[in-house]
């Protein structure tokens, strides 16, 4: 594909004319229309852009995961999902476990909206300055991006558990109230986005209040100080691809072990009960979320929301409410606090609760993450 530079030096790409498309589709996902809504709405905006897309049908979980990890990508000039946020992150993990991995994620990745939050692919319409649109609306936008061609940079994050997981992100990580109304409101999935409105009122009926401790590295670093990750590097570090050669996955330099104490630079936030952690690098917690307007593709930043213990129902609500105009920040709540952030560690209090990856649930333990950028390309808007 054609490589050019943009003003603000990402490497944009542009896919190839004709182009060969890998479509990997989860029909259950959402309102279970994704198969439908392909054939109706992708397809022929797809021909008419001269992408020849193969679909693949996912039967069960980590089946798109399996798929891409032995897949000879050579084949493709670009992997679509057509699904929620899950199976991007499957087929994420999956390029991930490839001994060509470095390689393999050069290919550039699409998301077309096909489940019932559908965070990325309305941050993808967000950057391309669209108008907030969601449903058919969204994927046709999104579509219409395919069409376009243009691929950009992505940062990921790379999480790690205290019982020796690690998986990369694309998204975000939740533990406390919004990680509750994800996994809560799976029951309601054929709702579409309205699951989370349900999930919402119904965790605010039962507010939960959790015990751990946060601690992060901040974002903003003066040059040469004991905060400047440059100072104290001996690989490459956040906003750079950490390579490591020989297959094996980038090293998290920025983190220790998670038995050891952070750094002495590090931030530990002196509360210790919170309603919600949220560690998000795109700009959209869902369709009607705007979470992170300030967040980009590319910015070498997690932006670290947290809620500490005391606030209101009543608060709560507003601050949701008002995230689905991006304003939330503006209300200038004394329990919600957003941090840009390098890097950060959640070490909660006994196990209950579930913590959210991309949306899928984990089990709740000490978790610590990293940002490693423009790890991955992407298929955006200008």
């Amino acid at each position: 594909s054609i490589t050019v530079q943009c003003p603000h030096r990402a490497s944009y790409g542009v896919l190839p004319r004709p182009c060969r498309a890998l479509v990997l589709l989860n029909p259950q996902s959402g309102a279970g229309r994704a198969l439908e809504d392909f054939q109706a709405v992708v397809q022929p905006m797809l021909a008419d852009a001269d992408i020849t897309p193969t679909v693949f049908v996912t039967e069960r979980p980590h089946h798109a995961q399996e798929k891409v990890q032995d897949e000879d990508l050579s084949q493709w000039d670009v992997l679509v999902v057509m699904s929620g946020d899950g199976l991007l992150h499957e087929v994420l993990n999956g390029l991930m476990e490839r001994p060509d991995w470095e390689q393999a994620l050069q290919t550039p990745l699409c998301i077309l909206p096909g489940g019932s939050g559908n965070a990325l692919a309305a941050s993808i319409n967000y950057y391309a300055g669209n108008d907030h649109v969601a449903k058919k609306k969204l994927l046709t936008n999104c579509t219409f991006i395919l069409c376009k061609g243009l691929h950009a940079p992505m940062d990921l994050v790379s999480l790690s558990t205290a019982s020796g997981k690690r998986f990369f992100s694309f998204l975000g990580f939740g533990w406390g109230f919004i990680a509750d109304v994800d996994i809560d409101s799976e029951k309601y999935r054929r709702l579409g986005n309205a699951r989370f409105t349900l999930g919402t009122l119904q965790c605010l009926v039962r507010l939960r209040i959790y015990q751990g401790r946060l601690s992060y590295l901040p974002a903003a670093a003066e040059p040469g100080s004991p905060r400047d990750p440059k100072t104290r590097r001996a690989a490459p570090t956040a906003g750079t691809k950490a390579l490591t050669g020989d297959g094996e996955p980038p090293a998290d330099t920025l983190l220790v072990p998670l038995g050891q104490p952070v750094p002495p630079h590090w931030v530990v936030v002196p509360e210790e009960e919170f309603v919600c952690v949220y560690a998000i690098y795109q700009s959209h917690l869902g369709t009607n979320l705007l979470m992170a307007p300030a967040a980009r593709l590319h910015d070498g930043c997690i932006h670290l929301f947290y809620v500490r213990a005391g606030i209101s129902r009543v608060a709560l609500l507003k601050i949701f409410l008002a995230m689905g105009r991006g304003t939330h920040l503006e209300l200038n709540c004394p329990h919600l606090h957003c941090v840009p952030v390098r890097a950060f560690r959640l070490e909660p209090r006994g196990s209950a609760g579930v913590m959210t990856v991309d949306g899928e649930a984990l089990a709740c333990e000490p978790v610590q993450g990293q940002i490693h950028g423009r790890m991955c390309r992407v298929v955006t808007g200008s």
